[in-house]
């Protein structure tokens, strides 16, 4: 069950990511972009491992905190410049939720558990990153592909469907079944996974 500091982190990572200038409609409504992708990110992960540790709900609330504040445009526009920027991006998060966490009075295990999914240690052996990554990927798929993949052809779109499902468990890809999906998005997916 939540607790009071529980909902104090929730709380304080949402207020910090309600500074975020960027907009995306939803419900009628403009909402900063990085607050919605973490109440996004909450409800997958509670549909998808209702069972998760508090650090892992922590992770996931927190995934894109202050996102905006390293801007992409700052780093060289290739794919070097673009792992520049997210190992710039997942320091940046770890020390915002490092500081939020602290305020909240977290003991320090909960913190550096919470940092270390945030850096994606252990992608591969630690089980908890899995489901993390697993859920930012869901995430990806039914609420920012189909914006994503208007930009690109639809070999492009399957190369980087093929780079996401590499990364997912066996149980995130038959959820993305689950999920609705346009028409192209399904097509593509299912050459992606070679069906």
């Amino acid at each position: 069950m939540p607790n009071e500091q529980f909902e104090k982190a929730f709380t304080t990572f949402d207020a910090y990511n309600a500074n975020d200038p960027n907009l995306e409609q939803f419900e009628g409504k403009e909402v900063p972009k990085e607050l919605l992708y973490g109440q996004r990110m909450t409800d997958r992960l509670n549909e998808f491992s209702p069972e998760a540790p508090v650090y892992l709900q922590l992770a996931a609330r927190c995934q894109h905190i202050g996102r905006w504040e390293i801007p992409r445009q700052s780093y060289p526009m290739d794919r070097k410049g673009y792992l520049q920027w997210r190992t710039a991006e997942k320091m940046h998060q770890s020390k915002v939720a490092d500081q939020i966490l602290q305020s909240c009075r977290y003991d320090s295990g909960t913190i550096e558990k919470v940092k270390g999914l945030l850096m994606k240690k252990g992608l591969s052996t630690d089980a908890d990153t899995q489901v993390l990554e697993d859920v930012i990927c869901l995430v990806f798929i039914e609420h920012y592909l189909d914006d994503f993949a208007a930009k690109y052809d639809d070999e492009k779109v399957i190369d980087i469907l093929q780079k996401t499902m590499k990364k997912m468990s066996a149980r995130a890809i038959a959820d993305v079944g689950k999920i609705k999906l346009s028409d192209r998005m399904s097509r593509l997916i299912s050459r992606a996974a070679g069906h």
